[in-house]
């Protein structure tokens, strides 16, 4: 708490104080159930509150990923952790992806490629790529439907990456086929 929050606490106490003096006095012999009813709603108040608080979390964990599309624009906003995520279908499974500038290719997790119907087992690792964790292998493949905000591509190519990667990389390979605009908390991708 800085010199400046001290004249706030010391209103916010004097206001608690003015109105709680009116409840009590205006309360004489009814103490137990005003009691009651300002606890109900200091409830409703906390879970108003915590509801405004949490909303774009329960948004982003109900539709995560969802770009909004807006003519022949798809517009995706920054999550709370500041990162850019985006659904696309490939080959009719829903991946999430995180939009990743430093990402050369598209990049799917084990996990990823084989909802997609790879066999990532049956993938021949030869290719190998630097990233945050140190060199990992990763293996070519085409991708016959990708498909995000409704625009469907065939033939697209990408690569399975062979190390622990949690999220699947929408990299410049792709990215760079488009008019990609960053804000401080929206990207906007034309097509």
């Amino acid at each position: 708490m800085d010199f400046n929050d001290l004249p706030r606490l010391v209103y916010l106490v004097l206001l608690l104080a003015v109105v709680g003096g009116y409840f009590l006095i205006e309360s004489r012999g009814q103490i137990g159930r005003r009691a009651q009813q300002a606890a109900i709603w200091g409830l409703i108040f906390l879970g108003a509150v915590a509801a405004a608080g949490l909303w774009g979390d329960v948004r982003r964990a109900a539709l995560p990923g969802e770009a909004l599309v807006r003519g022949d624009a798809l517009e995706v906003r920054a999550a709370a952790d500041g990162h850019y995520y985006l659904t696309a279908e490939v080959n009719g499974a829903k991946v999430l992806f995180v939009v990743d500038t430093g990402a050369s290719d598209i990049v799917l997790t084990l996990r990823d490629a084989g909802r997609a119907g790879l066999d990532p087992e049956g993938l021949a690792y030869f290719g190998t790529a630097m990233t945050a964790n140190g060199r990992v292998a990763t293996a070519p493949v085409t991708l016959d439907r990708f498909a995000v905000g409704g625009v469907e591509e065939r033939g697209v190519p990408a690569v399975v990456n062979g190390g622990d990667l949690d999220t699947s990389l929408l990299g410049m390979s792709w990215l760079g086929r488009h008019e990609a605009t960053f804000s401080r908390d929206r990207l906007v991708i034309r097509r």
